[in-house]
């Protein structure tokens, strides 16, 4: 028999023979679909006036994701020269919900004091290694005792998380006090692994209960102190990239930008007149 071309072969067993992730399939088959409840052929009027209607009803960044699953569908239908561009994406000029050095000293504080020493060390973790929460529920006894966590992207690039002097030491006496030799750093009251759901709803709850705000206090906003603290210690953007994990250096230079918080306290010192 022979082998069936693409056209022939369904959208969807196209994108798994692309080795495409469960999410993708979804959003791109959800965002064929969506097109073709609204027009029932193909032709470049339609797709730019689909494209219209998705610039007037999202953000840019999801815009841009329904125009990359329509562009696929395209590659798949052989219909290659219809495929649409990308809308420009306007890159702010400050960083918005990022957790103060000040509110991260004092999260992590108020944590230590009522004993809450797992959590205070994903928080130091988060602040002091740049590690996204995927990263950190990786994270083994084993990798600190060797200072650092090796992880490899889709392309089997190495990025290196490395654990700093201070902060393995002080989680090393907490290891030993809990006669934590191997396994996951950190786990549930069940033993296993936490999850990256699980990270980010208990630290929304210690935001509440410390008087902190929920809006800034989120994994991800302890990966832009991680970026900016280091920034304000050593500045070298090339290497920032690099431990971030970034593919361009153009990523990276948000974090040389003040927060919004930041330029509305220079604004209010500086404009006096």
């Amino acid at each position: 028999m022979e082998a069936q071309t693409q056209a022939q072969m369904p959208f969807e067993t196209y994108l798994r023979k692309e080795n495409l992730s469960e999410s993708t399939i979804v959003t791109y088959i959800s965002a064929v679909r969506s097109y073709f409840t609204q027009y029932t052929d193909i032709s470049k009027e339609n797709l730019l006036a689909y494209k219209g209607y998705l610039m007037e009803s999202y953000k840019p960044k999801t815009v841009n994701l329904k125009v990359q699953a329509m562009n696929k569908y395209l590659y798949y239908m052989e219909q290659q020269p219809l495929q649409l561009k990308n809308v420009k994406i306007q890159q702010k000029n400050f960083l918005e919900n990022v957790i103060s050095n000040a509110d991260y000293q004092y999260l992590k504080k108020r944590l230590k004091q009522d004993g809450n020493m797992e959590w205070y060390f994903v928080v130091w973790f988060l602040a002091a290694t740049g590690a996204r929460v995927s990263e950190l529920i990786q994270i083994k006894a084993e990798h600190v005792e060797l200072g650092y966590l090796d992880l490899y992207s889709k392309g089997g690039k190495l990025r290196r998380v490395y654990i700093p002097e201070k902060l393995k030491k002080e989680v090393q006496t907490w290891m030993n006090q809990n006669q934590k030799t191997s396994g996951y750093l950190f786990t549930n009251r069940f033993g296993d692994r936490i999850s990256t759901r699980g990270v980010g709803q208990q630290l929304k709850r210690y935001a509440i209960k410390y008087g902190l705000d929920p809006n800034v206090v989120y994994p991800h906003s302890f990966r832009h102190r991680y970026a900016k603290n280091f920034l304000e210690k050593y500045n070298d953007i090339s290497f920032l990239a690099d431990l971030m994990g970034h593919e361009s250096i153009e990523t990276t230079r948000i974090y040389l930008r003040r927060t919004a918080t930041e330029q509305k306290s220079l604004i209010d010192r500086i404009v006096t007149w």
